[in-house]
């Protein structure tokens, strides 16, 4: 691990959704890297144990924890004052990973599992980057690098039946990261769009369609999920750049996965399936 000391510049970031999965991977990575992390999830018993590993590993001094629900904007709030009060300053860098995931067929499926998607994938990300869009601008006016990335999908640039609203909710984030580029690049924060495809992770293993949790899990038998860390090392290349240069848009997946395909469900006369989801 490198010494803080030799580091550049010591980053204060904060990742959502850091208690598994890519959000676990992405603090991970920044806390060898020398740097503060502030890690946020709603899992508190999730939370806590992450953070004691992480801090076992990097040392308390720079791990802070808040459990918070994203799509909570007051909470966030109040996580936002405590992490700056506990870092000593504000954040340079936020890492949107939280999310979930359902599928079924859209005549059948549950519009209380829409609403959560809606909230965890695409409310959440408004409130998160919201929160801390003005020390984000403020790091940038001291001239060091300030960086905000979406952990997306790569469901949100092609199509896939029977993942309808997960696919639109992802193709939502994707608009959402292009056009904050624009309008806060000119203010020197960057804004960086992460696609994974098929990724090891907890997503989908809540879904209620049995259907589709079938299809998920035979997806997984098929195709070799890329790890969480290496979706991590494509948000830390990101970050790594020089302030002047902005790496927009990264999809990251398994080789075996053509992301240039929809997905075939349900039809057994495929002689081959093709899958494509985060």
């Amino acid at each position: 691990m490198q010494n803080p000391a030799e580091h550049p510049r010591r980053r204060r970031a904060v990742v959502t959704g850091a208690a598994r999965g890519i959000g676990r991977e992405c603090a991970r990575l920044l806390l060898a890297g020398g740097h503060a992390v502030a890690l946020l999830d709603r899992d508190g018993r999730a939370l806590r144990a992450t953070a004691a590993e992480l801090a076992e590993q990097a040392g308390p001094h720079r791990v802070v924890t808040a459990e918070v629900d994203v799509v909570d904007s007051f909470a966030l709030r109040e996580a936002r004052e405590t992490v700056a009060d506990r870092m000593g300053g504000a954040v340079d860098a936020v890492v949107v990973a939280a999310g979930t995931m359902a599928g079924g067929a859209f005549a059948d499926a549950v519009p209380g599992e829409w609403a959560q998607m809606i909230d965890a994938n695409l409310t959440g990300v408004l409130h998160t980057a919201q929160a801390f869009t003005r020390d984000l601008v403020r790091a940038a006016d001291e001239g060091g690098p300030s960086d905000l990335v979406l952990v997306g999908a790569i469901a949100g640039t092609v199509t896939y039946p029977r993942f309808a609203v997960y696919s639109a909710v992802s193709a939502a984030v994707g608009q959402l990261a292009r056009t904050l580029r624009v309008e806060l690049g000119t203010q020197g924060v960057r804004v960086h769009q992460v696609q994974p495809g098929l990724t090891e992770s907890a997503l989908g293993a809540t879904m209620s369609d049995r259907s589709a949790r079938r299809e998920w899990d035979a997806l997984r038998r098929t195709v070799p999920p890329a790890e969480a860390a290496a979706v991590a090392r494509a948000v830390l290349f990101g970050l790594d750049q020089p302030p002047h240069v902005t790496v927009a848009d990264m999809v990251v997946l398994p080789t075996r996965q053509d992301a240039g395909l929809p997905t075939v469900l349900g039809a057994p006369e495929a002689p081959r399936r093709r899958w494509s989801l985060r």
